[in-house]
């Protein structure tokens, strides 16, 4: 048996060298293995014929045998296309293509037998099927065939001949080498205890299975896999950390912590925020590292928090950092922590990318000195120049932005360090338990007294003037905006490009307003320059793209307009809409949508009658899956290829508890009955940068 994890894919039957450079570049496919481990996104019966005297409108996807009697064109430019009538003998259905006639007429031949495919409307009376699959009657074994796999393709896969029926046969020559079994990456014990089919049949099986019997026991075999190698690995994880790593002990809180408390609190602490900081000081003061997420809504008081657990370490004689993903966010947390730590004898600074010189040097040394007692940054604080004299305390903000590998750089600039890594993403627990396994997990669930929620409206493109005559009125009443657009350049797709709307907008509807406009393909110091323009109220309107949604708090910015909002999901939406209701005023937020899908109007709908972060990424999590709220491979974790964690949340649950049982009895997995899963988790989590041995 070869290697499929080394075999290169350009080596399969079918494939070739330029088909294998389309595979790499829009799936990742470079091996064999690579393409056994691309499953199908669904199945079609091509077990039956159906005869087209059977056939009606409301029909889904049917198989027809028969022949072509002959061809004809009809329409012009646009609207050209061949029409072939095809008939069984107890009637005629016409086959339509809009595309490559020519080569169609010279590869079918009127009066063969083919076997057709597609999905039947009715039009004006006759039966049509558009662009059906075709293949010789002679060259399909229906007995055999039961359900025919579809694959996921991309615009330009398409445009090189590979669409899910050339992954199909491609997968088919895999498959048919696979003529004795791979090795198994489960335990015999736990195959037999959980009935689990075996790997090889389980791989066959979900590209071409027999029944739906069979597929379903493919598709568990592969879930219960996926879902126990995420868990035993995460949990191994945070068991080594706990015997590595013992932490700081922060006895005491002090006269620091306890003068900004009396003195400087700008508002008393909710409920939430006072049951998250006893989480973190009965961390601080346990002897082991402290490992926390810290979750919570835009503007649910976060930031302070972290603020009052740094002031903790520096009672203890410790140093403080905090590292943000932007330049625009490190700066707002410098502004927003000096201005609460006004009039103490506390020195914070600030280091970016762009301090240089001097500046940076005194920084520096301050930093070696002990001097320099709380650090804000970016990337920048976990250059190799950067050092400390104690060490003890980090805080991530927007920690799923940055990569395991700049996590880890910073907790290395001390000794074990505690972390407090912090999102602004609401995360559904059962999720964050899956993805954060290492961390404990805290959550304010709470806003600030007098925080009003923002008003949410979702309308057609027929009120867009009448949205931007309430925006004139907003900023006629000295408030701000932002009308946030999904696209930079203009294309030939109707989205809305920021650009060029901008030009619009201060052509046409905001003529006498001050417009500014701020994307992700401008350069650091010019979106600073636009923030801290908008920020000090020198721009009026901001019309951008999702950049915002990580950004500078503008407490007077009221309104939001977001164009094409379908193609937003409800946690990016939620996000944008943090960026107003910042103030004690009330805000509003307009989703602005031609969209008149099902899935597009309950979305609209979730969003305006909810604020509730963790409710909406609930729902988010139903809809669309974990991939809108974290990057797999910023966490390490290997892409989830088959299992859904919201609807597999049970074997999730059975997958944790078996997890959890094999760590408690051997940790490193060392023994001879775990050395095939250890051999397992490197070989899935090392490529990904995972938490792997």
């Amino acid at each position: 048996m070869f290697d499929l994890t080394t075999r290169d894919i350009k080596y399969l039957s079918g494939v070739g060298p330029q088909r294998a450079s389309v595979l790499n570049k829009e799936l990742g496919i470079f091996s064999f293995h690579d393409l056994l481990y691309y499953f199908p996104y669904k199945y079609v019966d091509r077990s039956r014929i159906y005869r087209i005297r059977e056939i009606d409108g409301a029909m889904p996807y049917i198989q027809l045998k028969g022949e072509i009697l002959g061809f004809e064109t009809a329409g012009e430019g646009r609207q050209r296309r061949l029409i072939a009538h095809f008939s069984d003998g107890t009637g005629i259905v016409d086959l339509i293509w809009f595309q490559g006639i020519k080569y169609l007429i010279g590869k079918y031949k009127v009066h063969q037998e083919y076997i057709v495919f597609g999905k039947p409307t009715v039009f004006n009376g006759r039966v049509n099927i558009a662009h059906p699959d075709i293949d010789p009657a002679s060259e399909l074994k229906l007995s055999a065939m039961g359900l025919q796999p579809y694959y996921n393709t991309t615009e330009k896969m398409k445009r090189s001949s590979l669409n899910s029926h050339a992954i199909e046969k491609m997968m088919k020559s895999l498959v048919g080498q696979l003529n004795e079994p791979l090795p198994e990456t489960l335990s015999p014990a736990l195959l037999a205890e959980h009935h689990l089919m075996p790997l090889t049949d389980a791989l066959m099986n979900i590209h071409f299975p027999s029944g739906p019997d069979v597929l379903r026991k493919a598709e568990y075999r592969l879930k219960f896999e996926e879902l126990f190698y995420v868990q035993l690995n995460i949990l191994r994880y945070a068991k080594d950390r706990q015997r590595k790593y013992r932490g700081y002990v922060f006895e005491k809180v002090g006269d620091i912590f306890n003068g900004f408390y009396s003195r400087n609190l700008p508002f008393e602490l909710t409920n939430a925020q006072k049951r998250v900081l006893k989480e973190i000081r009965r961390d601080l003061g346990a002897g082991r590292q402290m490992n926390r997420l810290l979750q919570g809504d835009v503007g649910s008081g976060k930031t302070l928090v972290a603020l009052m657990s740094m002031l903790i370490a520096l009672d203890n004689g410790y140093q403080a950092c905090m590292m943000a993903p932007t330049e625009i966010l490190a700066n707002q947390h410098y502004e927003t922590i000096r201005e609460l730590l006004y009039g103490m004898d506390v020195r914070v600074e600030l280091l970016t990318g762009s301090i240089k010189g001097k500046r940076r040097e005194a920084i520096l040394s301050g930093l070696l000195t002990g001097d320099v007692q709380i650090l804000i940054g970016t990337h920048a604080v976990i250059e190799d120049t950067v050092n400390f004299a104690s060490l003890g305390l980090v805080v991530i903000d927007e920690q799923h932005r940055f990569g395991v590998a700049q996590r880890a750089a910073l907790a290395d600039k001390g000794n074990s360090p505690h972390r407090l890594v912090m999102s602004a993403t609401p995360i559904p627990r059962t999720l964050a338990l899956i993805i954060y396994g290492d961390l404990d997990i805290s959550i304010i669930n709470q806003m600030p007294k007098g925080r009003l929620p923002v008003k949410t409206y979702a309308v057609t493109g027929k009120l867009r003037k009448r949205a931007y005559n309430f925006i004139k009125s907003e900023i006629d009443n000295g408030r701000q905006a932002y009308i946030v657009c999904p696209m930079i350049e203009d294309s030939d797709s109707d989205l809305q490009a920021v650009k060029s709307y901008a030009d619009k907008l201060r052509i046409d509807d905001f003529a006498d307003y001050e417009i500014g406009l701020l994307h992700g393909k401008m350069k650091a110091a010019e979106k600073n320059e636009i923030m801290s323009k908008f920020k000090d109220g020198k721009i009026d309107l901001l019309v951008c793209t999702t950049v915002v949604e990580v950004g500078v708090d503008v407490p007077n910015a009221s309104i939001m307009l977001i164009e094409n909002a379908e193609r937003f999901g409800l946690s990016q939406l939620h996000q944008l809409r943090g960026r107003v209701g910042r103030g004690s005023q009330q805000s509003h937020c307009i989703l602005l949508t031609d969209n008149t899908g099902e899935e597009c109007i309950r979305r609209m709908k979730i969003m305006s009658k909810t604020s509730d972060g963790f409710k909406i990424s609930e729902e988010d999590l139903k809809m669309r899956g974990p991939g809108d709220f974290f990057g797999q491979r910023q966490h390490g974790l290997p892409p989830l290829k088959i299992a859904d964690i919201a609807s597999d949340m049970e074997m999730m649950n059975l997958t944790k508890s078996i997890a959890e049982d094999i760590i408690s009895k051997d940790p490193q997995l060392e023994s001879r009955e775990y050395r095939g899963l250890k051999l397992e988790i490197i070989r899935l989590f090392n490529k990904n940068g995972g938490f792997a041995f």
